[in-house]
Parts: C-alpha cells; structure tokens; sequence
C-alpha cells in the first residue's frame, strides 16, 4: 500500500486537461479559466452535525437491542438499569470525544486519534479491522433491520422470507451508496428529514406508553428484578447490544476538517444529541414494558411493531415505515462518517491512493464510499443479524477505549496543548476502563465471536509489514498498481485532492 504518486493531471479524453470543471478557456480570452479546487468542503453546520449524530445513533438498536438486554439480564428492572447505565457512559465517551475532536482538528475520528497518540501500527490496525468486519458488519446488521421492517407491512400474516430481506437490503445498500457518491449536500438533507422520521417514530411509541401508565398499566413493573437470575458472564453482551443501540456519538468526528467552526459546533452538537438520544431511549424501553411483558419481548422479532399493533390499531401499520426509515438513516450517516475514515488513512498511506481522491465535479469522496459495496455485501449473506452484532463488538470498543485511553495520555505528554472544550479526567479514565473490561470479560462469555474477531484483529499486524514497511516490492507489483490507480482514476474521474490546483 505504500506507493508513488499518481500523476493527477492524466487525459481521459480531455476531461481532465484545463479546468477541474471540464471547461476549456474560450478563444482568444485573455483571462485565465476561473478553477475551483477539489476538497471536501465545510458543509456541516451545527443542525446538520446534531442529524449526523442522532440520525446513526437511532437505527435499529432501540427496536431489535432490547431482546438482547432483556435476554442476558434476567429481569425488567436490570435491563432498564443496563439502558441507563449505557446512557451515561455513551455520554462519557462522547464528551470525551468532544475533547479530542477540538484539540485535533483532523478527520478520521478513532484511527486519527490512535494515530496521534500510539503511532502507526496500531492505527493502521485499526483502519484494517474497519474496513474488513466492523464496518461492513456494522452496515449489514443495520441495513437487515430496514430490510425486515421495511417488508413487515407486506407479510403481516406470515413471517417474511429470509433471501426477501436480504434483497431488500441490497438494495437499500445500492441506494445509499450511490447517494453519498452524488453529492455532500444532498446527503445531509436527506439526514435531516430522516433524522426526524426517527425521532417521530420514538415520539409514536412513548406517548401511547406514558398514557398506558397514567392509566396504571405497571403490572410488568412489579417484582422488576425478579426472574432469571443475570450472571457475570451475560452482563458484558447486555452491555453490548445496550452500547450498540448509543453507537453513532462518535461519528461527527470523522467529518472534522468538513465542521464549521468545530471548536463550538463539535461540543454542542454532541451534547444536544446525547440528551435527547439518552431521553427517548429510556423513555422508550419504559414505554415498552407497559404493554409488552419480558417474556413476549424475548419472542418478538420486531418489538417496536408488536408494540404498536397491542396500542395503536391500523396505525401500527405505519410503524414499521418510520422504523426502516430510521435504519435507513443510519446507514446513510454511517457510510457518510465512515468514508471519511478511509479517506484519512489513504491520504496519511495506509490505504491504497485511490481511496483518497476526490470527484472533479460532485467533490464527494466517491472511491472511499464505493469500497464498502462488495464488502458489505459478503457480509450481508454470510451471518445472521445478532452474530454479526458480537462479531464487531470486540473490535469496535476495543479502539474506542484506547483512543479515548489516549486522551488521558495527551494530558500528561502534551499538557499545553490547545483544548477549547475539557472534560474532568475521571470522565474519559472510567469511560475507557469500561470499554477494555467488556472487551475482556467478553472473551469468557461469548468466546467463538470474540475470538474471530481477535484474530482478524492481529491480521493486521503482518498486513502492516507488507503493505506498509515493506518497501522493496517487485517492480511489476508497482507497475500493475500505478496502472489500476490511473484506469480508476479515468473511470472514476477522481484526483488527489491536494494535486487539484495543479490541473
């Protein structure tokens, strides 16, 4: 992966030859072309970074993610605790995380701050292990609960088909892969109209809740905390499909460099969201329990719809539509952040050079987004939903901890260090504790996914001697590489983003 430069000024035709904009000048003008250069521009506003956040945190974890709670818990009263208790360490990463993206004002969220921190190896690892499970993963376990809720209107007396969902899904992936190829600013609208169809679908499921208590309907509430006894070894995978639901606080970071003004925008954005976000899910899950008791809950393969069918009627029909929009949302904003991911690490070389080239017109990062296609969707028909949750569970939180770990460590090696926004110590120290003790309790409870994911994990250790340090490759590889770099380029129409001025 370690490459020389592409030539950026390549012909396709003479598209590219002149004018970034494919304009020539005119005959006997005497002025030079007016060129616009390619980059990522700083589109986010702070509306549109509160949509980022909320609209890929509420997805499908609040309608799918309580069975998983519910599940390794025991009981009513321990599950809304483990919702709770997620909450506030979702609001502990994420202010740690405010932290770091005001006194690093680059892109790339995680990889960018374990770059900064522990050097390049373990960043590199971490770009690897993203780009192989977590992200792929991530987009199919999403994207399989808009595909099922999408479809639930349509198999309302029968349970839908399997290979239905998933084609329904690939579809749902095409789309919004070619949507953020298109255009920045229409990606962003789009979030901000469903972001809002996520929180109307919240809104849906707790008015009718709260009015069932009103009415006195707490009987799933009495005895809260008895039942099957939790043990230790389930705690940790409660933990995980409850952090899983809160996942998405981190994903503004990845859009740094595109924030206006990010040392204000960054702060606010993340708090306004984590506290309508930690609102509505407790709320949520309260209002679950006044119409659905935990063993029904634990046969529902659809919560949110068989919660709407006991309270709203032919309304419920609507439900599963606000639902597939929510996921639908979240994997758009997910593949918006995460692309920007693989950008950085293209343009810091540890990603081939294509992945950090930038279209000439749509100036969208088109190859760092079309990557994920064929990935996501090998992952999409191997696995089922919850396997592949604890498969990137691992991983996931394993460089979350560490990159807000790193945080503590920039205290001391770097204590004059420019931060706009600081958070008391014992914030980030407890957040990444937590997330390195479920990692390490969930090698005992859940061995076989954890461990896959372990070992993909170091995978990426050699791949980084390969790939990276090693840099006496045969001299055909170099050749063969430049050359696919240049026809993807032409396909494509895509070039480095700091070689535009030069066209």
């Amino acid at each position: 992966m370690v490459r020389k430069p592409v030539v950026s000024t390549i012909s396709t035709g003479g598209y590219l030859q002149g004018n970034v904009n494919g304009r020539l000048p005119s005959l006997g003008s005497k002025e030079p072309p007016e060129q616009e250069k390619v980059v990522l521009k700083k589109k986010i506003t702070l509306l549109r970074g509160i949509s980022i956040i909320i609209g890929t945190i509420i997805g499908a974890g609040i309608f799918i993610s309580p069975k998983g709670v519910l599940q390794n818990t025991g009981s009513v009263g321990m599950s809304l605790i483990i919702w709770t208790v997620c909450g506030v360490l979702s609001l502990f990463g994420a202010l740690s995380y405010a932290e770091l993206g005001t006194s690093i004002k680059k892109s790339g969220g995680h990889y960018t701050y374990i770059l900064e921190v522990f050097g390049p190896l373990p960043a590199f690892v971490r770009v690897w292990v993203e780009l192989l499970i977590i992200r792929p993963a991530a987009t199919a376990v999403i994207s399989l609960a808009f595909g099922r809720y999408i479809l639930e209107p349509f198999f309302i007396q029968c349970e839908i088909p399997e290979l239905a969902i998933k084609l329904i899904t690939a579809v749902g992936i095409t789309v919004v892969m070619v949507l953020n190829s298109m255009s920045v600013s229409w990606s962003a609208r789009i979030q901000i109209f469903l972001t809002f169809c996520k929180l109307t679908a919240i809104v849906i499921i707790i008015v009718p809740g709260v009015m069932q208590l009103i009415k006195g309907q707490t009987q799933h509430f009495k005895d809260a905390f008895s039942g099957r006894d939790a043990n230790i070894m389930g705690l940790p995978l409660a933990f995980y499909y409850g952090m899983y639901a809160y996942a998405g606080w981190f994903y503004l970071n990845f859009l740094t460099e595109e924030v206006e003004n990010p040392e204000k925008t960054i702060p606010l954005a993340i708090c306004i969201s984590m506290a309508i976000v930690t609102i509505g899910y407790v709320l949520t899950n309260v209002a679950y329990f006044t119409t659905i008791s935990a063993e029904e809950l634990l046969l529902s393969n659809a919560v949110a719809v068989t919660f709407s069918e006991r309270l709203l009627g032919n309304f419920s029909l609507a439900v599963p539509i606000f639902v597939a929009l929510s996921c639908f949302g979240s994997m758009n904003g997910g593949v918006f952040a995460v692309s920007r991911l693989f950008y950085v690490a293209s343009r810091e070389g540890h990603l081939p050079e294509i992945l950090s080239m930038i279209h000439v017109r749509k100036h969208t990062p088109l190859p760092a987004v079309i990557v994920l296609h064929p990935l996501t969707m090998i992952m999409l028909f191997s696995g089922d939903l919850y396997s592949l949750l604890n498969f990137l569970s691992f991983a996931r939180w394993l460089f979350i901890g560490l990159a807000v770990a790193g945080l503590i460590y920039l205290r001391y090696k770097r204590p004059d260090m420019h931060r706009p926004f600081k958070v008391p110590l014992f914030i980030p120290a407890l957040f990444s504790f937590t997330c390195l003790f479920m990692v390490a309790l969930s090698l005992y409870s859940d061995p076989f996914s954890t461990g896959i994911g372990f070992v993909i994990t170091l995978t990426g250790v050699p791949a980084y001697y390969l790939f990276i340090i090693w840099d006496k490759k045969p001299r055909w590889f170099r050749r063969m590489s430049d050359r696919i770099t240049r026809t993807l380029q032409i396909i494509l129409e895509v070039v480095p983003e700091e070689d535009c001025h030069k066209l």
